[in-house]
């Protein structure tokens, strides 16, 4: 058997550790698989006397990751640092400028300097690979990078976010409250201190961005995805959902069309006993549609030290299983330099419509008003329910929830514009999209 790859990994937090835990009780089942023994040669992190259940015996500690990632004494960089800038992305460079081999779980870096980092890779001759970086311990890079080669991807689409797929799921479950879910996911190591990244969408972005890239052989373009958190999900609204029929996820979609890519993130009613509907808790999924292969869908867990590293170990074996001098495959699918600006198609119908949920005056002539709005824009509803209440002050109010058949974004939008200059509307209405993905 070859000589052992050495490897270095910068930060050792949840991910970090479980990897070098993994590396080292599942040494000779890895040799074997990998066709060379594996072995963490050096690390770095904030702390260096921080108990973090794991030996670091006979492993050499650098105090900063451009160290390690320019050590002689390691082969393959591995990078779980976190974070679009530094340190991160000076040692990622540094790493692949000096020959090493780079693995990284950081979908923040790569959404910003992927390109940039994968041009460096392919003039070097080397791997940067990132499958922990999306979806956790779905394989969902290697089957967009490899298996589906041969096909032409229309759509790609998921929940790629497990803080908010547990929240939600929370949410309906128990009847408790956004704020309520959100602190009981904190509790649990689910969320962040501060969760914004999550519960905002970017986390789901940067994701669906690199997706995006891979799927249609553009460049990767997190600021072109119309961006939709689930902060304003309320649980009046997930009953509503029930109700008729759906169940509401953070969903991120990509779709080629005519006029370009179609990219968003945002909150989405999906069918009852529909597959992305019995994604619950921390679980992500991912679907994509292509010519070939038609349809297919793939979930587990999207987050989690575990899962996360039995990615990057897939990775770093697939390092051990290349030879020096062989060419190696792209890291975004495709050369760097071949693929095209991310041209960005306006937000167009959604199959199934849109749900809107408004709170008005119960005045004569409102209902009238509101589908005079509608018509203005040729939409069609195919549903409307009402129920009244009164607000503390006695004033009569009509909460209304209106399921809309196919129409576009744009629609949707100027006839709420029109419904609130009338003066009618308490508060601001609430817009869902309806998806089916299977």
């Amino acid at each position: 058997m070859s000589n052992s790859l050495r490897i270095g990994i910068a930060g050792l937090g949840t991910v970090g550790t479980a990897l070098v835990r993994l590396i080292q009780e599942k040494q000779e089942m890895l040799a074997d698989r990998c066709g060379r023994a594996i072995s963490v040669t050096g690390v770095t992190a904030r702390s260096r006397n921080k108990d973090r259940g794991i030996s670091l015996d006979g492993i050499t500690w650098h105090d900063d990751a451009n160290s390690l990632a320019t050590s002689k004494d390691v082969d393959v960089f591995v990078e779980m640092m976190g974070g679009e800038d530094e340190p991160a992305y000076s040692a990622v460079k540094s790493a692949l400028q000096s020959g090493k081999h780079v693995v990284t779980a950081n979908k923040a870096l790569l959404a910003k300097h992927g390109v940039e980092l994968a041009s460096i890779a392919e003039a070097e001759g080397l791997l940067l690979n990132y499958e922990a970086a999306v979806a956790g311990g779905i394989p969902i890079i290697k089957v967009m990078r490899e298996s589906l080669t041969a096909n032409t991807v229309t759509r790609v689409s998921g929940i790629l976010n497990g803080t908010c797929n547990y929240i939600l799921t929370r949410m309906e479950q128990d009847g408790l409250t956004f704020e309520e879910c959100l602190k009981d996911a904190q509790e649990l190591g689910f969320a962040e201190a501060d969760p914004t990244f999550d519960i905002e969408g970017n986390d789901t972005a940067h994701k669906l961005a690199l997706l995006t890239s891979l799927a249609f052989g553009t460049a990767i373009a997190p600021d072109a995805i119309y961006l939709e958190g689930i902060t304003k999900i309320t649980i009046e609204d997930i009953e509503a959902a029930r109700d008729l029929g759906f169940r509401i996820k953070l969903l991120g979609i990509a779709t080629r069309t005519a006029e370009g890519v179609e990219s968003r993130v945002h909150p989405a009613m999906v069918p009852l006993g529909s597959e992305i509907a019995e994604i619950g808790g921390v679980t992500n999924a991912v679907a994509v549609e292509a010519d070939t292969v038609g349809s297919l869908m793939m979930s587990g867990p999207g987050a989690g030290g575990d899962a996360t590293a039995s990615a990057a170990a897939g990775d770093i074996c697939d390092i051990a299983k290349s030879r020096p001098g062989h060419q190696h495959g792209p890291a975004l699918g495709q050369p760097a330099n071949t693929l095209t600006p991310h041209e960005r198609a306006p937000m167009r119908s959604h199959a199934g419509g849109y749900f809107i949920r408004l709170t008005v005056v119960d005045t004569p002539g409102t209902m009238a008003a509101i589908a005079t709005r509608m018509a203005e824009q040729d939409i069609s509803l195919e549903s409307i329910v009402q129920r009244r209440t009164k607000d503390h002050d006695d004033i009569e109010q009509a909460p209304i929830i209106l399921i809309t058949h196919e129409t576009t974004e744009q629609a949707i939008r100027n006839a709420l514009d029109g419904v609130r200059s009338d003066g009618r509307l308490i508060g601001e209405p609430q817009m869902i999209r309806i998806e089916t993905l299977g």
